[in-house]
Order: structure tokens, then sequence, then C-alpha cells
């Protein structure tokens, strides 16, 4: 059975520090911040001087492999009580000595200092002993221990989709994590350390901003609403799925995948196929990590386009009303590149796709998401009503069909935007032979 049920159990700090605990590579790099340092401590020392029996840290999810146990879960607090040990002279943990590298020591160190100070506020050497006592003694984890790497991940999964909210990234990580079971450690440790070398406050904007909301305009639908309750689309086909549809995806990314990296380029010149679309499904496991860093990259040169293209006063983002227009832009961009390439971009496609984004800016007096939103679907009543582009664009063949599209002149514009918005206006006047 995959659950050690022997030993799952409620132990103390100092019954689960006696194991021979790891940090297996491919997990997240320590990132608590001196707050949440200090508030581990505030709850403990409270239960401390209100001498309460016990003090429950939480829970850690281990996997067993022989005589050692990889941290699944719990990473985060076990190195904070970790550090708080080493303030209090006692370094029993061996966490701190296998993982002092770059990518944690600036945070160690920070909380060190912190965790260091507050000790200071128990005054006396007898004082502190008791604490490091209760610490180890009266602290104690609900211990969940699986001989089976994918069970751990489930188990991790399970308890943070229906207990603390994580975000939906790390969720997602988890689950694709527990998918990669076929692959070697080697394969996971390099894709895993990409992955947390993005900002974590990138991935999330790319799922929330972009990716969530282009998988969804496209078909009709709303791309609002984003969070860990909706990460099913971004689960992908697993490896398990035998239906026809999983097995032609799984092919045809196969086919692309051994294209790409056995001779491809050798025989058709400088040509390399693009292994993912936006309008195609999510493979599970390392393909899903490839997929997230894929489009990161794409939104980033998308981004730097736009910089090379426009005048700062044309794409305006001292207002959330004009962030929105500029993520609109830079979406549309990036779906209709996805079809076709980073190639097919030419002047007269930014004319029309910036044509068909800032015509909504004119046309409103504020700009929330929920207007963006019913823009990009074709059901905002003030301008283009009826127009999808996201779905007119997954249906073309040939990235010139976006000629034949006219825009609708926005018709009723708010006179305080003729003046704020002078550049816009004028370029939209350039670009169509309008008089606004």
């Amino acid at each position: 059975m995959p659950l050690v049920e022997s030993e799952l159990k409620i132990v103390t700090l100092e019954e689960l520090l006696k194991l021979k605990l790891r940090l297996p590579d491919y997990q997240r790099p320590y990132r608590w911040t001196e707050k949440s340092a200090n508030t581990l401590f505030q709850d403990i020392y409270e239960a401390f001087e209100e001498e309460k029996k016990e003090y429950r840290i939480g829970s850690v999810i281990l996997h067993k492999k022989e005589s050692e146990y990889d941290i699944v879960d719990g990473q985060q607090r076990m190195i904070t009580n970790s550090i708080l040990l080493h303030a209090l002279g006692d370094d029993r943990s061996n966490l701190l000595k296998a993982n002092i590298n770059l990518s944690f020591k600036e945070p160690l160190l920070r909380n060190f200092f912190v965790l260091k100070r507050r000790l200071n506020e128990l005054k006396t050497d007898e004082r502190k002993r008791n604490f490091k006592n209760y610490l180890l003694k009266n602290s104690t984890i609900v211990q969940i221990v699986t001989d089976s790497e994918q069970d751990a991940f489930q188990f991790f999964d399970s308890q943070n989709s229906r207990g603390k909210e994580l975000a939906p990234h790390d969720l997602l990580k988890s689950f694709h994590l527990r998918e990669m079971h076929d692959e070697t450690e080697e394969s996971k440790v390099s894709i895993i350390r990409k992955w947390e070398a993005t900002n974590s406050e990138h991935l999330e904007d790319l799922f929330k901003n972009y990716l969530y909301p282009l998988t969804q305009w496209y078909k009709g639908n709303s791309g609002l609403g984003y969070s860990s309750s909706r990460i099913d689309l971004f689960k992908g086909i697993l490896g398990v799925n035998r239906t026809n549809y999983a097995i032609y995806h799984k092919a045809s990314n196969l086919y692309i995948e051994q294209f790409n990296s056995t001779g491809g380029n050798e025989l058709i010149g400088s040509m390399f196929l693009n292994q993912f679309q936006l309008t195609q499904p999510v493979l599970s496991g390392k393909r899903f990590f490839q997929y997230a860093l894929h489009y990161g990259s794409l939104l980033e040169k998308i981004q730097f386009k736009i910089k090379n293209n426009h005048p700062p006063e044309n794409v305006p983002t001292n207002g959330s009303g004009e962030i929105y227009i500029k993520q609109l832009y830079e979406s549309v961009l990036m779906f209709f590149v996805d079809r076709f390439g980073l190639e097919s971009l030419n002047d007269f496609i930014f004319q029309q796709l910036y044509s068909w984004c800032y015509s909504l800016r004119l046309v409103m007096h504020s700009v929330y998401p929920e207007t963006v939103n019913k823009y990009a679907r074709g059901e905002h009543e003030r301008l283009n009503y009826g127009m999808n582009l996201f779905t007119i664009i997954s249906e073309m063949k040939d990235p010139s069909e976006i000629k034949l599209l006219i825009f609708e002149k926005p018709s009723v514009i708010k006179l305080e935007n003729k003046n704020k918005y002078e550049s816009i206006v004028n370029t939209l006047n350039k670009i169509n032979g309008w008089d606004l």
C-alpha cells in the first residue's frame, strides 16, 4: 500500500527530526519572509507563555525512499523551525547544512537574524532552554508518509485544494510533478529549476491575465475568475489516458518534439515546428512546464515588439484602465503569433490589432476587466458588437486574412478622451483614414 500506515501519526518536532529528512532538488527554494517567520515564532511563543500542552505546527508529507524521507510538503515550515533551533544553539536538524546555496542563503540569513532578535525577549538562558524544550517536545506535526512519490504529490494536491489556499500555479506544479513519475530525477530537477527561476508573480500574471482568458475567449467563454478552483483546464491530458482524442494529441506532440530534436532543422533549413497551440490541449507532466515556460517567453517577446513598434504615449500604462487595454493588445498579438509565428507580424497587422484594441479606450470613460472581457467576446454594445476577434483568428488559415477585417469606427468618443489620448486618436486617424 502506498500509504505507510504505521508512520501515519502525530509526532513531536523532536521525533520528526530524528528521521533522515531530505529536500529533493526539484523542490522550490526557501522563500519565507521575515513576517512569516515572525508569525511562526509568535504563535509558538504565545503557546509557551500560556503553558499549552500542545502547539500544532501543521502537517508534513514525506516520501520514504529506503532510510531517507523526502519532504514533499511542509519544507518551508521545517526549514524555519530548523533556523529557530539553530538560533537556540541546537543543530540537530540537517536541513540547513544540506541546503545552503545561493537560492536559499539570503532568506535563511534574514530569518535567522529576525528569530535571534525575538529570542532576546526570553531574557535568561534558563527561559531559552525551557522554550527550546517546549519547541521540541510540545510542538507537534501530523506526519504523512508514503512509499510512492506519485501518491505523495496526490496527498499534497488534495490537501491544498481543500484546505489552505495555495496559488494556482503552485497547485499545478504539484499536480504535474506527480505526472512526471516516468521521468528521471535529473529531468525533474532540470525542468523545475527553470520553473523556479521564473518570478512567481510573473507566473500568476501569465495564467490569470493571458493564458486563461485566451483559452476561453476564442470559444466565446468568459476569461474572468481564474483561481485554484479553475485549474483543471491546465491539468491537461493525463499520461494514462488512452482515448482516441488523447492518443492523437500525444502522437502529434511526440512527432513535433522528435522532429525538432533529431534533424528537422537539417531537413528543412531553419524550420522549427511550434510544439504548442493555445487552441489545443495541454499534456500533463513535463509538457505542462514546457508549455508555461514557452508562453512566458512568448509574452516577453510580444512586449518587446510593442515597445519597439510604438512610442510610450500610444500604449499608456498610467492607470488601471490603460493597463487592461495594453493586456488586451498583448493578448491578441500573442494569440495571432501563436497561430502564425512571430515572423508573420508586420506593420499592417500591428495597425489592425492596435486599432481594434485602442478604439475601446476612446469610447469608455473607465475600463474595467469586465469591459475587456465583454469586448474580447464581441459582446460590448458600444463597439464592434458581434465580432469575437479571437474566434476569427482561430479559424484563419493564412495571416493575410486579417486584411479582410473592417473594424467599426468609434462613434461616440468622450471629450476628455480626445484630449487625454490625443496621440492615440491621431494614430487611429492615420491608420484608418478616420476623422475622430
